[in-house]
């Protein structure tokens, strides 16, 4: 029987960073980052071979898929000492698409899934922070109707925004915690009327409407246009990571972003990107709020301490408690004028993002 699922974490990892054809390319980075030591939350790919096979037999899954996709819950929750649905300090994962090639905007993403009512009273306790649990659940209520169940994104950012303005708040992050409690509560009313069945409880559950996502994007219409607009019909699927949440919605010393080994615009040999305090990886892509740029944080940093051999990956990474966490990674379409002296530099060693 082929294997479907490679884990990573821990400090191994069952796939290899040349295998971007079976595990996609954020696959094959969280595969080869995991190998190099860094820190990254410990996960499993879904291959792309098993999105291949779900279309190949009228959308159906792959025959033991749910049997592998199971022993490997049960070696992430040994990993991380957490298990899903868990009461008191839930176990909580991120859903992400990944080609073999990038196609950025056109696949999705859901954040915090095993989130119900009961975990997030769990949540709430352990990290004595109802606002950022509630938060979290918010997030995750509407990223799963609207990405998983098809529901429209627009009445549930309407509901989001009369909070906001009946509290007199311009940003999210400042919503206190009992306004986000209730700002649940609609969001699961909307779905229940729409869907006509309550939003549901069971991880499992959430977790396989989130897989059924990620492969169900790749005939999307946007989806089907950039392959063919960029000459990529050739992919035949997109792989699904699943990966531990880290958080960087938690307070004012956590924070999300996006970041490059070079500068993307000149290739200049500098560590660039942007940033955002107390947010999750989608609102630095989403353009709700205006990001910092990581320059600005040069004061807070200590020096770097690893290095990563390619030239020009491009890294999402997460803070949490003062320790960054690196998530997918991938290399980064150049422009000529910044491609050239980027690959005048080749072989030298590009720096790692610095460890608060």
């Amino acid at each position: 029987m082929a294997k479907r699922v490679y884990s990573f974490g821990g400090g191994k990892a069952e796939g290899r960073g040349d295998q971007k054809e079976l595990l996609g390319g954020k696959g094959a980075g969280l595969a080869e980052m995991t190998q190099i030591g860094l820190p990254v939350p410990a996960g499993f790919t879904i291959t792309i071979d098993s999105c291949a096979e779900y279309y190949a037999t009228g959308k159906r899954y792959p025959k033991d898929l749910d049997k592998e996709v199971r022993a490997h819950i049960a070696k992430l929750e040994k990993t991380t000492g957490k298990k899903l649905g868990d009461p008191s300090d839930p176990l909580l994962v991120s859903v992400r698409s990944g080609a073999a090639r990038s196609m950025p905007g056109m696949m999705e993403t859901i954040l915090n899934l095993g989130l119900n009512d009961v975990a997030v009273e769990g949540l709430a306790k352990k990290f004595g922070d109802a606002r950022f649990a509630y938060d979290s659940y918010r997030r995750f209520i509407q990223m799963y109707s609207t990405t998983a169940m098809g529901l429209s994104k627009d009445p549930m950012e309407e509901m989001l925004h009369k909070i906001k303005h009946d509290l007199h708040l311009k940003d999210d992050k400042d919503i206190p915690a009992e306004s986000l409690k209730q700002l649940c509560q609609q969001f699961k009313a909307f779905y229940k009327e729409k869907k006509g069945e309550a939003f549901p409880q069971d991880p499992i559950v959430q977790l396989w409407g989130a897989v059924g996502a990620v492969f169900n994007c790749w005939e999307a219409d946007k989806a089907i246009t950039y392959r063919r607009v960029e000459k990529l019909e050739f992919l035949k699927g997109t792989a699904v990571n699943i990966q531990q949440m880290c958080f960087g919605n938690k307070n004012d010393r956590s924070g999300t972003g996006v970041c490059f080994t070079r500068d993307p615009n000149t290739g200049e040999n500098v560590f660039y990107g942007d940033w955002l305090i107390n947010a999750q990886g989608e609102d630095v892509v989403a353009g709700i709020r205006t990001p910092m740029k990581l320059s600005e944080l040069a004061d807070n940093i200590r020096p770097p301490t690893s290095s990563f051999t390619r030239c020009d990956p491009f890294l999402r990474n997460t803070s949490r408690r003062c320790r960054i966490w690196n998530s997918p990674s991938k290399t980064n379409s150049s422009t000529c004028c910044s491609a050239a002296p980027a690959s005048a530099a080749r072989p030298r060693r590009s720096r790692l993002p610095p460890t608060w």
